[in-house]
């Protein structure tokens, strides 16, 4: 079975990409293995897998299933390096659980920054926080280490960690009053 489509799974006229699925036997493994093999304009994908691939859709399931898994590794890598989380030292699962929800939701924002409506916001805090000018930089559909790189540019040029310091004792107290009365 072979086919030509693109990432969405919908046909390209012209296009180099193509799947094919096979079945393949393994002498560590007793049940049922499919290799799929997904061309495009870069390196071949080669995937094995225990899932049925019997039909064209189903090996180009497969590779849109690996196509998303993807994401999220990209996501977890951004989260370790960009935002610091692989170098935490926290003894309580709580406190992990707390970081991490922090992280996704600062990652969540930076993502939000994303969105088609908000380009020319985006635009300006680039052209304005990140010194990276480059057209490779310029051409990232996604820009989110320039995003966060720029964001943490002008926070710092802002000096905004003393009105911070004078607010969050005060923040502490009222939440402490309202838990001890409720």
């Amino acid at each position: 079975m072979g086919s030509e489509r693109d990432r969405n799974g919908t046909r390209e006229e012209n296009s180099k990409k193509s799947v094919v699925g096979m079945p393949i036997r393994h002498a560590a493994y007793a049940g049922p293995l499919w290799l799929v093999v997904g061309r495009g304009e870069k390196d071949p994908w080669y995937l094995l897998t225990n899932l049925p691939v019997e039909t064209e859709e189903q090996a180009w399931e497969v590779i849109m299933m690996y196509a998303r898994r993807w994401k999220i590794e990209e996501m977890f890598r951004f989260k370790k390096s960009e935002m610091g989380v692989e170098s935490v030292c926290l003894r309580s699962w709580d406190a992990r659980e707390k970081l991490l929800s922090l992280v996704t939701l600062a990652y969540s924002y930076l993502l939000s920054l994303c969105d088609p409506a908000l380009e020319e916001s985006r635009k300006h805090l680039l052209r304005h926080g990140c010194h990276r000018t480059g057209k490779r930089y310029q051409k990232a559909k996604i820009p989110l280490y320039r995003i966060r790189w720029a964001i943490s540019f002008l926070w710092q040029k802002m000096n905004l960690l003393p009105i911070l310091a004078s607010f969050l004792p005060q923040l502490y107290l009222s939440n402490a009053r309202s838990q001890n009365s409720g």
